[in-house]
């Protein structure tokens, strides 16, 4: 995985949108690309957020001992390009379990943290973090109260990315860093689950969410910096972590069987029936992957982008 600040680039050029695809009846890789690029059916932001809000609902625990862990790999990165050290003040949104704000400790950062799922709130503070309940693009905190805001994964999971941007850059001081994580392109891990989905015959439901289109981005790294830019943040830039991450073929089946992102609610939303088959196509290619410590090999890639105040 890459580390350090994200390289610079003030010149970032638009990216087009892109194209919208119909949900039911194509395949399951093809539905999941499409969600993640803005091609599915549900258009209102209120629709988006309600269906983050049930997503999260109770899943706190599954969520840890599962893709918690892939998540967790750019979280050096991501501090690093925030400058957080010793005796920063910094603030984490969309904590989740913590894991970012406990890394920030760890520096001898100052941290606070926020999320809107009341479980992950429960589980950040349980590991020591300082945590409130807020959902973006409102935070309960002071104007220039922050030396720096992170947000690890939390940016893909708002219906108003750019006013949550805004907030995110009132409640830093002037000077103060921003660094925030989305997931790009080539998730193999995701791609797995998906070829599962679609050798068991499963259909991609109608009611997957997606961004309002005037709320959408490009998720490239020009276009993730430019939204950065667009927010006020200057000295805007955006790297690509890539890692490989190691699960068992069970833990990695946890995450997608609770429900918890875009291939959850595809699993979840099958007859129990299609879901046995999901689950042995989806032991029968995990094996394929599986090497000799029965753990999988699963490459991922992020943006990683950063600004200043």
């Amino acid at each position: 995985m890459t580390t350090g600040r994200p390289r610079r680039d003030r010149n970032t050029g638009t990216a087009a949108r892109p194209e919208a695809r119909a949900p039911c009846g194509v395949p399951l890789i093809r539905a999941l690309r499409a969600v993640r690029q803005g091609g599915s059916v549900i258009d209102t932001t209120e629709a988006f957020d309600a269906a983050e809000r049930e997503m999260w609902d109770g899943r706190a625990d599954a969520y840890a001992g599962s893709f918690a862990l892939l998540c967790a790999h750019p979280v050096p990165a991501l501090l690093d390009a925030a400058d957080v050290g010793a005796g920063t003040r910094v603030l984490d949104v969309g904590t989740g379990t913590g894991t970012a704000a406990v890394a920030a400790l760890e520096r001898g950062a100052r941290v606070r943290a926020v999320d809107a799922d009341a479980g992950m709130v429960a589980a950040a503070r349980a590991r020591g973090v300082d945590t409130q309940q807020a959902v973006l693009p409102e935070l309960p905190h002071r104007e220039s109260e922050f030396d720096a805001v992170v947000g690890n994964f939390a940016l893909n999971h708002v219906g108003r990315p750019r006013a949550a941007l805004a907030e995110l850059r009132r409640v830093l001081r002037p000077g103060g860093r921003v660094a925030v994580t989305v997931w790009g392109g080539g998730q193999s891990g995701m791609e797995l689950l998906g070829r599962a989905c679609e050798a068991a015959g499963a259909v991609t439901p109608a009611h997957l969410p997606r961004l309002a289109p005037e709320e959408d981005f490009p998720r490239t790294t020009d276009g993730l910096a430019e939204l950065l830019a667009g927010a006020g943040f200057t000295d805007t830039g955006c790297a690509e972590p890539v890692w490989e991450h190691r699960a068992t073929p069970e833990e990695w089946w946890t995450g997608a069987a609770a429900g918890i992102g875009t291939i959850g609610r595809i699993v979840t939303s099958q007859t129990p029936v299609t879901i046995a088959r999901i689950r042995r196509a989806y032991d029968s290619l995990a094996g394929d992957i599986t090497d000799g410590d029965g753990r999988l090999r699963l490459q991922h890639r992020a943006l990683l982008a950063s600004g200043t105040a």
